[in-house]
């Protein structure tokens, strides 16, 4: 088979202890995930899930200890940090059952759902779709992934982000509205789930604007941590 032009790069993440890649399909979030980040954004914290999606290639991808730079988008002029567990699916499964997601886990990240808040929000008054905000190129950095064996399945502990050394988010993934289980659950009824799929569970209370020149470290339980400069 030719194709016309050479076919996009298959963008990856790095496994903890080993020299294998970790080769992203689709990238799932959740919204509003934390009962008090959702009354942050001025809903009461118990509404039904529901899930956006960012391209495989807004990923940038960290390896341990090094800091990645993404440059400050386009178009805003308020771009917000989210840090959140990312969950990668290793196991394909149709209406997975809550009980039976673990199975389907490959290992853990901690990443970084960054947004153009205030085009996001233009798009919320106007009743348009979100990806504007959310959907940007270089707006999910991904720490290295931590596989299961190494990390044990995650269903509580700390997650934080500091910005220039100051803590803005801090909470315990013990705290998400809808368990990574229950993610799994809902998200399967809706899509197959296939071996390469990321889901960013929902970030925590906190999430403020960053500015060019601003050092964000991402850490969460089970992963290893995430440093991103913001640059011109």
């Amino acid at each position: 088979m030719s194709f016309v032009f050479a076919p996009s790069p298959v963008n990856s993440l790095a496994i903890v202890g080993s020299n294998d890649r970790f080769p992203i399909r689709r990238v799932y979030c959740v919204g509003r995930n934390y009962v008090e980040h959702a009354q942050e954004m001025g809903f009461t914290g118990r509404e039904p899930p529901f899930f956006f999606l960012k391209p495989a290639d807004a990923v940038v991808p960290a390896a341990g200890g090094e800091t990645v730079s993404i440059p400050y988008p386009t178009l805003t002029q308020n771009l917000h940090h989210e840090v959140e567990l990312v969950v990668a699916i290793g196991k394909a499964g149709k209406n997975i059952s809550a009980a039976d997601a673990p199975s389907h886990v490959f290992g853990y990240a901690v990443g970084l759902d960054m947004t153009r808040r205030d085009l996001q929000g233009e798009a919320k008054k106007q009743g348009r779709p979100w990806e504007i905000g959310k959907a940007f190129d270089q707006s999910a950095p991904i720490g290295p992934i931590t596989p299961v064996a190494k990390s044990g399945i995650v269903t509580e502990g700390a997650i934080e982000l500091t910005v220039n050394g100051k803590t803005t988010q801090k909470s315990d993934v013990a705290k998400l509205i809808w368990s990574v289980n229950e993610i799994i659950e809902h998200l399967s009824a809706a899509w197959e789930l296939q071996p390469g799929d990321l889901i960013m569970t929902g970030t925590p209370e906190g999430v403020a604007a960053v500015v060019r020149g601003d050092v964000m470290r991402a850490s969460s339980v089970g992963c290893e941590s995430l440093t991103v400069l913001i640059s011109d």
